[in-house]
């Protein structure tokens, strides 16, 4: 097991915030936040999840009089709940529920007319990972829980009433260079035409990359570590950060705090973004490792399988604390291979709007709003989740013809296509 205080590595060596970025904005708007969620009913969608998880215990702060989770991962809904069970301190309502079911399903479906109507609706479910569009089967598996499920959630939600309905997007959704973003583009239109049309109270953010979130490359560097496996990173792929408590902040404050048709984002200027080698240097240093580089995966790989093998009986070669050495204890190193990044759908660095969008920086001290206003109709949402439905019917279909499709009806994608997928990298 690593000895790693990850909240606090994430603070000094990731984000290099002690303090929230957004902890004044929630202060100023203490009253607001606690009137919209005390003794309400709140429904998360994906609560399990990184993102969904920080919300939950962000707005269990303002004790809700009852909390319904759904997400399609029982052993996520598991841990969730134990740790919130488990936290002193930690109100929990006690109508307090938890479903593992697929929000596109039309089991979710007969729940939700069931067990609502809900004051506010956060919805966290997503296809979040570029790796996650090789094919047409990924393909249309992201974008049908991304964006004719949400859509689906849209519809429930104005059938059923809510006070407030937030959607989780990404800034991959700003010019964007792979089918996710894309998604998520789709899913910002729809959210801003339902709310423009005052069917729904809808909301979204795009945020930065969580810090170590599950799933995430650098939460994948301490599965690595506790497995004596070398990292592998891009050296030339720029990110946002923002800690995982700070996720569920942003979108905490989106929901309650914003307008229908907004699209919150963390105001973090560029100096701020670190690329992922950094990172994993950063936490070979805390846990007293020298980076040793290597040209090739093979050459890594062989460097871990020789150093497991020197290690072996003595059970030193797993992490320790490194009681804030500078350089690997005893001479140490950790084989590392860091590449050029080339595969499909990467962009050199995110952004969190396009110069033509309209952006408001008065409201808030550390949260930036686009308000785009709405691109299409319900009506045009509609027919869109119709035709990519059809399209997904047919017998035989290339991944390259739905991307055409997605650029059609997203004019600002430009799909990045090398050929090359994350699933043929370490």
């Amino acid at each position: 097991m690593i000895d790693l205080d990850l909240d606090d590595f994430i603070a000094r060596r990731v984000t290099g915030r002690a303090r929230s970025l957004f902890a004044d904005d929630l202060e100023a708007h203490e009253h607001a936040l606690r009137e919209a969620l005390e003794g309400r009913s709140l429904l998360v969608v994906g609560g399990a999840g990184t993102i969904g998880g920080a919300f939950v215990r962000e707005a269990l702060r303002y004790r809700p009089s009852r909390l319904v989770v759904v997400d399609t991962s029982e052993n996520g809904l598991t841990e969730l709940t134990r740790d919130l069970r488990s936290t002193d301190g930690q109100f929990v309502p006690e109508a307090y529920t938890t479903y593992p079911i697929d929000f596109g399903s039309d089991v979710f479906a007969r729940l939700f007319r069931a067990e609502g109507p809900f004051d506010v609706v956060a919805h966290f479910a997503a296809h979040k990972h570029v790796r996650s569009e090789k094919d047409r089967f990924s393909i249309e598996a992201m974008v049908r829980n991304n964006v004719l499920s949400s859509v689906r959630l849209l519809d429930l939600v104005a059938e059923a009433g809510a006070q407030r309905f937030f959607c989780v997007s990404t800034d991959k959704a700003a010019n964007p260079a792979n089918v996710m973003g894309a998604s998520k583009k789709l899913m910002e239109d729809a959210v801003l035409a339902y709310a423009a049309e005052g069917m729904v109270p809808a909301t979204t953010a795009r945020f930065a990359n969580v810090a170590f979130s599950n799933g995430s490359l650098p939460a994948g560097f301490l599965e690595r570590l506790a497995k004596r496996q070398p990292l592998s990173a891009p050296a030339d792929v720029r990110r946002f950060f923002v800690s995982p408590e700070e996720s569920g902040q942003l979108c905490l404050a989106a929901a309650v705090l914003g307008e229908p048709g907004d699209i919150a984002f963390p105001r973090l200027g560029e100096s701020t973004m670190l690329t992922f080698d950094a990172i994993a240097d950063a936490l070979l240093e805390e846990l007293g490792y020298l980076p040793e580089r290597f040209a090739t995966e093979d050459e890594a790989r062989t460097a871990a399988v020789r150093l497991a093998s020197l290690a072996q009986g003595t059970g030193t070669w797993i992490p320790e604390r490194a009681g804030g050495e500078s350089k690997g204890r005893h001479g140490r190193t950790w084989p590392v291979h860091y590449f050029a990044s080339d595969t499909s759908g990467e962009k050199p660095a995110e952004e969190f709007h396009t110069d033509d969008e309209p952006v408001d920086l008065e409201r808030f001290a550390a949260i930036g709003i686009v308000r785009p206003g709405a691109a299409s109709s319900v009506a045009d949402i509609q027919a869109t989740s119709a035709e990519l439905g059809a399209l997904f019917e047919r017998a035989v279909l290339e991944k390259a013809e739905i991307v055409e499709v997605l650029a059609r009806l997203v004019p600002t994608f430009q799909h990045v296509e090398t050929g090359r997928g994350l699933d043929q990298r370490m």
